[in-house]
């Protein structure tokens, strides 16, 4: 697989190819602000040379000039979700460590993690018992 995309916004990777009208739906979701009117900084990436990534593989291809603290996939479990649970991983504090999300709620993380106002353990301390994170 190519490298990532660098970008300054946190990559959201689409790794799933099966159902286009769940991804047109993240998208959406995305792009709309949240309950307080924020928008979580993304940059979406849809290419087809990423499908099957894990986060695993994904942090051996993300570029050294990417500075965000966290890489977003879009993969299977996500798009088979009416709540698109969004697979979150840490590259900062614990490099590797994932968590899922909401797509409703990722603008809550992105802006903190960004901002450091937050670390990504308290957002994982934050998940309920099904281990997705839906905002405190």
């Amino acid at each position: 697989m190519k490298q990532l995309p660098n970008a300054l916004e946190a990559l959201v990777v689409r790794t799933d190819f099966s159902a286009d009208g769940a991804w047109d739906a993240l998208r959406a979701a995305l792009y709309s602000p949240g309950r307080d009117g924020f928008l979580a900084d993304v940059t979406l990436v849809d290419d087809r040379g990423y499908e099957g990534l894990t986060p695993d593989r994904a942090l051996g291809l993300i570029p050294t000039e990417y500075q965000h603290p966290l890489l977003v996939l879009a993969d299977s479990v996500t798009l088979a979700s009416a709540e698109l649970p969004l697979l979150m991983v840490d590259l900062r504090g614990e490099r590797g460590r994932s968590v899922r999300v909401v797509a409703t709620e990722l603008w809550s993380i992105e802006n903190n993690l960004s901002g450091a106002n937050m670390d990504f353990e308290e957002f994982v301390c934050a998940v309920d018992g099904d281990g997705v994170y839906r905002g405190f």
